[in-house]
This record gives structure tokens, C-alpha cells and sequence, in this order.
């Protein structure tokens, strides 16, 4: 049986990267792997093909060639995923789908042949099984979790790793914290559930074999939500390994700012090669995060803990959101000091939504808040409810952080607050590859001398010359500027049109 693996297409977003990847002739952040994971599960005698469309262009003949089509799919993909459904059915081609948007929204997807929810473990064998005895059924969920230790290697040779900035890979799955905007505990429960430190290494080990050298993305949600077991198991496997193959790896993952707390585990991890972590920070405001139970962030100096975290060897990215029951005027303006003082340099501000089966989806339905189904992208500047604030000081107050804190001047401050509080003595930094060579003149012809603000870029890149292992990381985080001040003109672009469309109705009321 031919199945053709389809990931469909990601627009340009804040986390897309795609203008910085173009500076180092990537063509998308990471690969698809939970497909590639999907790929692996699958009988040796289907024949596969994998189609990123975010590399690559989806041709007739690949859906003409297929048997089935194995499509996936997160909120944000809504709109390719619609359409690659479509030229599915115009030229008859039958489609199995499974992830987070059909999960989340199955109704809206009857029409499918077959709807394999929740998580692949558990309902693709039952559905294999079937299609192999030729009944397949049109619908598979569970309410069971599936033991990770079962999840095979992903399949790597379906790709070509050249496209791709990054490499992911998958420790666990759920989250113990509860914040009622987050849906992570809705698909993944929170219960930590992880693989061993022996399939770590050996995925390791496939992507060194494979031919991967560079930067490896842990996709968890929450990567140290089981401190003991990583503290005890799989950082000092990790540890052992990175030191035998000479370091061909550097980590990234995301984490709960209760990492702050925990001194031993920092300095694991930053020996086992990892270099940054995501936070979800949220807001400046106690009386917002404790309204979004994020517990975890309340009672503390959130600054004074992002700066350890720094000092240990990790870069802190974090998001932000504005959009709580809960803010006033004046958390636009603290929001805006708490990033340029901890030195957060990727700062992603959103606007607050409420995913379909989340607490905050289940109290704004209850008050008839909601409006419309959230789009997946918190800087889109659309909103799935109705806001305390009125929505006009709301979306001001956020067009003015985002204008302030990837403006060149606040952006480079911001680059020089945290390389001078951080700790560049113990982490192990990413190798001087040809392909940083090509993108450090990209950036000084791009960013220092057509772009406006170029006094800011070349002020920093003078200044870093003090300690020249400075240097890379300026270069990096002044590609990531241009990146995020693209985005930033097409969300005014996007204001512009709503603050129009709210002209016309209230002429129309009028």
C-alpha cells in the first residue's frame, strides 16, 4: 500500500522564523515529527512518501501516486489543511487524519474516510489492523494514554535534513500545572509521561547516524516536569554521550520557571549541552497570573528568577500575554520594563484566546464570551472572546509593547542586558559552521546597511567585539530582529484593517 504523509502548510508567524531561516538558506524551522513518528509505526511493506509543505510543493502526481493519505494538522495549519482536503477529494484520494486540529474539532471533519484522534500509539494500530483486514472504520479515539516506551525511532530518511533549522526530538508528554488557557493537559493529561534514557540515547544516536549536526529541539511541553528522573537518568546519560561524540549537538526546550528553583538541575542541563529554554511567563501582573492559575510564577521576583536562570548558562525566551480579565491600563508599560529589565531578547506577546475544552474556554462560555474558534497564531490580533478592556485601549496598549520592545534601539539594548548577565563559562555553544559564516555578511549587508536603525545593529556588534564570544550570538539574535520586526509590519498592517472595519461598522450604526 502507498501512503503519502502530508504536513500542511505553517503561515508566517512569530515562531516561523522564516525570515531569519532565509539568512542561512533553511526553508522551515523544524520537521514534521509526529508524522515521521507515524512513518515508523507503519508495516514495513507500505511503500512511504512524506510531503512537507513547508519545504516542499504538493504536486498532483504525489497525491495521484497514493493509496492513502496519512494528513495531520494543529489549528494553525487550518487553512492548508482545508484545501490539501479538497484536491484530496477532487482527484479521489482517500484520507486517514489525525492530530491536534481534528482532535480538537473532529465535527468540522466528518467528511473524512477516516479520523484517527488522540494520541497515534493507541488508535493507529486498531486502525492498521483494520485497513489491512480491508474494514477499516471511519472514526478511532480512546480516552487511554499510551506508555511512551513503545514509541518507535521516527523515520529521519523521509526528509531532507538540509531544509530544516532545527531537529526535534520527544522526552514526554503532559504537564503537572494547571493554567486554564493552556490545552496541553487536555491532549496530554498531567501525568508526565516519558521515554527512557535508553531511547533518548538511541534517537540520539540515529540523528548523529543520519548526519545532523547542529541544534536539537526537545518538543516537550513541560521538559522538567519530572526533576528526579532527570536529574538521576537521562541528564547524565546525555552527559556521557555529548562528551564520547564530542558535543555534535546543542539542546533547546521548553520549561516552567520553577527551574529557577532547582540549581543541580540547571547545571545538568547546561552541561548536557543544552543552551536555551522557553518560559511561559505570561504577565508582569500577580492578580493575572494567579486569575490563569499559573502558580507556578506567582510569589516571585520574576526578573530576579529569569536572571538565574541566565547565569546559569540557559537564554530565557518567554511569552507574554495581554488580554486577562484582570489587566489594567498600566500593564502594558510594566510589561514592557519586565522584558527590557530581565533581558528576555525573543519575547513573544500575544493577545489572550481560549482553545476549544479549556477552563478559560469553559468560564467564557458560561458567561456567553466566546465568539469564534481561536486561529492557532496569539499575534494575529484576533481574540475568540469578548475582553474586559475595551478592545481599542487593548489592542493600543499591545501595539505599543510590541513597537517598543522589537523597535532596533530597545531590541539591541535588550540583546546587551542579557549577554552581560550571562553565563557563558560552562555552556556549550553551537559550532562556527560555513552556514553562520553566510549569514553573519547576509545580516551586515541586510540589517547594517539597508535597514533602518543600522546605528543600533553596528553599536552592538562594536560593543561585542570586547569579548568576541559575544559575536555570534549578537549576529543571531540581530537576524532574529529582522525577523520579528517583519511580523511586527504585518500585525499593523492587520490593526490598521481592524481599526477600519470598526470605523465602518459604528458609521453603519450610525
Amino acid at each position: 500500500m502507498k501512503i503519502l504523509l502530508i504536513n500542511p502548510e505553517v503561515p508566517n508567524t512569530f515562531w516561523s522564523l522564516k525570515h531569519a531561516l532565509n539568512f542561512v538558506s533553511k526553508k522551515a524551522l523544524l520537521p514534521p515529527l509526529g508524522l515521521l513518528t507515524v512513518a515508523a509505526m507503519l508495516p514495513e511493506s507500505f511503500e512511504k512518501k512524506l510531503i512537507d509543505m513547508n519545504v516542499t510543493r504538493l504536486r498532483d502526481r504525489h497525491l495521484k501516486w497514493a493509496d492513502m493519505v496519512f494528513l495531520t494538522g494543529m489549528v494553525i495549519q487550518k487553512k492548508s489543511v482545508d484545501h490539501i482536503i479538497e484536491r484530496c477529494k477532487k482527484l479521489n484520494v482517500k484520507i486517514a487524519a489525525g492530530g491536534p486540529l481534528f482532535t480538537a474539532f473532529p465535527e468540522a471533519y466528518l467528511t473524512i474516510d477516516h479520523l484517527v484522534l488522540k494520541e497515534a500509539e493507541i488508535t493507529l494500530p486498531t486502525f492498521l489492523k483494520d485497513l489491512q483486514k480491508g474494514c477499516p472504520e471511519p472514526y478511532y479515539t480512546t480516552r487511554e494514554r499510551p506508555d511512551l516506551k513503545e514509541t518507535p525511532i521516527p523515520q529521519w530518511d523521509l526528509i531532507n535534513m538540509k531544509k530544516y533549522g532545527l531537529m526535534g526530538i520527544q522526552y514526554s508528554r503532559g504537564c503537572p500545572f494547571n493554567c486554564d488557557f493552556c490545552d496541553v493537559t487536555r491532549l496530554f493529561g498531567h501525568v508526565l509521561r516519558t521515554k527512557t534514557k535508553e531511547q533518548i540515547i538511541a534517537e540520539l544516536d540515529s540523528l548523529y547516524a543520519a548526519g545532523w549536526r547542529g541544534e536539537l529541539f526537545f518538543v516537550d511541553d513541560n521538559f522538567i516536569g519530572e526533576k528526579n528522573v532527570l536529574k538521576k537518568e537521562l541528564l547524565p546519560a546525555m552527559i556521557q554521550w555529548m562528551e564520547q561524540k564530542n558535543n555534535p549537538f546543542c539542546f533547546n526546550t521548553q520549561a516552567s520557571m520553577n527551574l529557577a528553583d532547582d540549581d543541580e538541575l540547571m547545571t545538568l542541563m547546561v552541561r548536557a549541552g543544552f543552551d536555551c529554554v522557553f518560559i511561559g511567563v505570561e504577565s508582569p501582573d500577580e492578580t493575572s497570573l494567579t486569575e490563569c492559575h499559573k502558580t507556578q510564577n506567582t510569589g516571585r521576583d520574576l526578573v530576579a528568577a529569569i536572571k538565574k536562570i541566565q547565569q546559569f548558562g540557559l537564554q530565557v525566551q518567554a511569552g507574554f500575554i495581554v488580554g486577562f480579565d484582570g489587566d489594567k491600563p498600566g500593564v502594558f508599560d510594566r510589561m514592557i520594563n519586565l522584558i527590557q529589565d530581565s533581558g528576555v531578547v525573543t519575547a513573544m506577546v500575544g493577545l489572550l484566546n481560549a482553545p476549544r475544552g479549556t477552563n478559560l474556554y469553559k468560564k467564557l462560555m458560561s458567561e456567553n464570551r466566546l465568539t469564534e474558534p481561536p486561529t492557532g497564531d496569539n499575534m494575529d490580533c484576533t481574540m475568540n472572546f469578548i475582553p474586559r478592556m475595551d478592545i481599542h485601549e487593548l489592542l493600543g496598549g499591545y501595539q505599543k509593547v510590541l513597537n517598543t520592545i522589537y523597535s532596533q534601539k530597545y531590541y539591541c539594548k535588550r540583546i546587551k542586558t542579557f549577554l552581560e548577565n550571562y553565563n557563558f563559562a560552562d555552556a556549550i555553544m553551537p559550532k562556527v559552521r560555513y552556514s553562520s559564516i553566510k549569514a553573519f555578511f547576509r545580516a551586515t549587508w541586510r540589517i547594517g546597511v539597508i535597514e533602518k536603525g543600522k546605528f543600533h545593529y553596528w553599536k552592538l556588534i562594536l560593543w561585542s567585539l570586547k569579548k568576541p564570544r559575544r559575536l555570534p550570538l549578537v549576529v543571531r539574535f540581530s537576524i532574529y530582529g529582522f525577523h520579528f520586526r517583519k511580523m511586527l509590519k504585518s500585525i499593523r498592517f492587520q490593526m490598521n484593517e481592524l481599526a477600519a472595519a470598526s470605523a465602518n461598522a459604528g458609521n453603519s450604526v450610525g
